[in-house]
């Protein structure tokens, strides 16, 4: 995981993904973002042979997309934002779930479905090995679950070490209802970051006229990507995927002109 090689990376740039249900044409993000999907000849485990030397393969950034989710939510904008960030030449999204805290008969009586075996458990200690985070999370009472404050909790090594000072890092989040938190639960996460040092990422208005849109429900904020999950029946639309794979692109882009800096 982390390696692998290609022909020469793709100039080409596309705009801020939006849905094809959102507007386009107020505005894009202010940072370039490549699409290695462009370039046909692109393959991730080939080794680039120019005028007969062989260099050795490309050693891709890794942008951690790190979530809880119950009912699975959360996990559907982790997969969509992978999405994004895998389409940025030079940069890998990998998935990892944080760690349960309720005992199964719990999650049993709450209707949870069960988790996604591909989707490996992280400890805190792996955080290190990150060039940039994505935190997603859903919402109790305005701020994060409890299951994602258990994990930040358990990384007061890196606290101590300051192994995480730095990197960049960003939120997306899942509520109940329109008024349900949003904007505070990624706000009320900045705290997080501070004392380590990281380097919040918003994505401000870069979705475009997607972000503008007042004709139908749409999670999201400034601060990040979101959805609204009713009372659990209601999945995300197109549009708050869309914002999603917008977050991983933007988000991978900085990570990618951060380790060029």
């Amino acid at each position: 995981m982390g390696k692998g090689g290609g022909c020469v990376p793709s100039k080409k740039k596309i705009p801020a993904a939006v849905s094809d249900d959102a507007p386009r044409g107020a505005g894009s993000a202010p940072i370039p973002i490549e699409d290695k999907s462009l370039d046909a000849d692109a393959d991730a485990d080939a080794i680039v042979v120019l005028d007969g030397a062989v260099s050795q393969p490309i050693v891709k950034l890794r942008l951690f997309i790190v979530f809880y989710s119950m009912y699975g939510h959360v996990e559907e904008l982790a997969r969509r934002m992978k999405r994004g960030v895998d389409g940025v030449d030079g940069v890998e999204g990998v998935l990892f779930r944080v760690p349960e805290t309720l005992p199964i008969e719990v999650l049993e009586q709450m209707k949870a479905p069960p988790k996604d075996d591909g989707i490996p458990e992280i400890m805190a200690g792996e955080l290190a090995a990150a060039d940039g985070i994505l935190f997603g999370f859903p919402t109790r009472y305005g701020c994060m679950a409890a299951q994602m404050k258990a994990f930040f909790d358990s990384t007061g090594q890196l606290w101590k070490e300051q192994k995480l000072a730095g990197k960049p890092a960003g939120f997306f989040v899942s509520t109940g209802t329109q008024g349900g938190g949003q904007e505070t639960t990624a706000w009320t996460a900045i705290t997080q970051l501070a004392h380590h040092g990281m380097l919040f990422v918003p994505i401000g208005y870069t979705f475009g006229a997607g972000m503008f849109k007042m004709d139908t429900v749409r999670g999201g904020s400034p601060y990040g990507a979101g959805v609204f999950a009713g009372d659990g029946t209601r999945g995300p639309t197109e549009t708050e995927l869309a914002l999603a794979e917008h977050q991983g692109k933007y988000m991978a882009a900085v990570v990618k002109r951060l380790a060029q800096a």
